[in-house]
């Protein structure tokens, strides 16, 4: 244990920047995710939007509210996180294990998090606790990327309760913490795109047909409630048999709909 800093006097010192830059991720990925759907919709490919039904402005405008939200209690947490790890509770490492360590620890977070990620969003779908842990997210029936961040107060604990839970057992390289909580905010973004953005062979190939697909996320919000819970990987909804019995199908209905001309694709997304 060494002398801290108290989380007031982080807040005074850093917060501005670190909810900056929190909040910059969010708006960064939301932001590209909206551009590429924005021009994609305007293309050939325009039939992948996965839903009839168009999100509405008040629909972006209540995502990006609740994001905001969440930031604000991301601050807070984080503000706990940097006193724990002055005060040695939680662990500080800013040296590396070598590239490959680094890389190893870097998948050992993402497929420890995507665990994390299953078993807690399951445990909010509970009739107990969806009302006031879930029900918000569950708002957004048409997402679109600026739900990544779509949280009531109490689900933002619950997402960010991960970071001081494995920094308390490992100790990990500042970079590759940076390098995942951007990886994780771009997969957020594109899970709830509202248009498959992945190849139409993904499902078909043993090296890709476990990662999660746009449409796979999509079934959860707008038909799936009890199916789909997983972040990154299809595994754990496999193993534990939540997966959504006509995903594949579904993925397979949008991927291999008929290509539009440009033309057609910018009128209907207009």
């Amino acid at each position: 244990m060494i002398d801290s800093i108290p989380p007031l006097a982080i807040l005074l010192k850093q917060g501005p920047a670190m909810f900056a830059f929190d909040f910059g991720r969010y708006l960064v990925a939301a932001s590209v995710t909206s551009a590429v759907v924005w021009g994609l919709r305007r293309s050939g490919i325009a039939a992948r939007k996965i839903q009839a039904r168009e999100a509405s402005a008040a629909d972006k405008r209540r995502e990006f509210l609740q994001s905001l939200q969440t930031v604000g209690v991301y601050l807070f947490v984080a503000l706990f996180i940097v006193w724990g790890v002055d005060a040695g509770v939680l662990h500080r490492f800013q040296g590396s294990y070598g590239f490959w360590g680094d890389a190893a620890l870097l998948g050992a977070i993402v497929v420890a998090h995507d665990a994390y990620f299953y078993w807690v969003h399951r445990a909010m779908h509970h009739p107990k606790l969806f009302k006031y842990f879930h029900r918000a997210h569950h708002r957004s029936i048409t997402p679109t990327p600026w739900a990544a961040y779509s949280f009531a107060i109490p689900e933002a604990f619950v997402m960010i309760l991960f970071v001081p839970i494995w920094l308390f057992f490992v100790a990990t390289p500042v970079w590759v913490m940076f390098l995942w909580i951007n990886f994780q905010i771009i997969r957020n973004a594109m899970g709830h795109a509202g248009f498959e953005l992945h190849p139409r062979w993904w499902l078909s190939t043993p090296a890709t047909r476990w990662i999660n697909t746009t449409t796979h996320h999509d079934l959860h919000h707008s038909g799936g409630f009890n199916t789909n819970y997983g972040l990154y990987f299809t595994w754990w909804d496999k193993w534990m048999g939540t997966e959504h019995p006509k995903y594949a199908e579904r993925f397979h209905e949008v991927v291999s709909r008929p290509p539009v001309r440009a033309a057609d694709g910018a009128k209907a997304a207009a």
